[in-house]
């Protein structure tokens, strides 16, 4: 499990494509420190293992399902990752409970920055909707946000400058796609209504 607050942005080094999977290569300074072979991480909002583990960083094997989607396809050597180690029992608790399971992989379609926040709206697909209410929280290529605004077909978040500052969300432009969780609560929410309906 994750807590959706990013460690550290770290850089794609490598993409080695293999018949079944993919090898990445990332660069980073912080995380490896901690991390060790076996261990899962989040990247960009998707839960990996690492293979490898350097001083200068650490490898990690994405399936062509984990490709298939996410956003993961779409990384380029140089691009910028937001990372996070599994959260520890003895950890403080912040931000809200991430899998590291993308549910989706949705659309920028409008970044509105001003002095105090940035708002960002991505284009959710309408079986994720009924996740959503403002106020909650999701999970946007690995991190812990509060949703603003909700429409039919769309939700928006607003982030502080030190997020934005945090995260590779401030790399973010019109039409990227992003990796979607939504709150494992409001699943969990809704599988109990399934199993009274049932029962009823």
């Amino acid at each position: 499990m994750f807590t959706g607050l990013i460690q550290e942005v770290g850089k794609v080094k490598n993409i080695t494509y293999l018949e079944n999977s993919a090898k990445i290569d990332i660069g980073c300074s912080n995380v490896n420190v901690d991390l060790k072979i076996g261990d899962s991480i989040n990247v960009n909002g998707a839960c990996l293992t690492a293979t490898d583990v350097t001083s200068q960083g650490f490898s990690a094997d994405v399936m062509i399902k984990t490709l298939e989607l996410t956003a993961l396809s779409d990384l380029k050597v140089d691009d910028l990752l937001n990372l996070e180690l599994a959260m520890k029992f003895t950890d403080r608790f912040g931000g809200h409970l991430v899998q590291g399971h993308v549910d989706a992989v949705a659309p920028v379609i409008e970044i509105s920055p001003s002095v105090e926040w940035t708002k960002l709206q991505i284009d959710l697909p309408k079986h994720l909707i009924k996740y959503v209410v403002p106020q909650g929280s999701i999970c946007l290529e690995g991190v812990s946000l509060t949703i603003g605004e909700i429409s039919e077909h769309a939700i928006s978040v607003w982030i502080i400058p030190k997020t934005l500052e945090k995260t590779n969300l401030n790399q973010k432009k019109l039409g990227d796609l992003v990796n979607v969780e939504v709150d494992l609560l409001a699943k969990y929410v809704e599988r109990q209504l399934q199993g009274r309906q049932i029962h009823d």
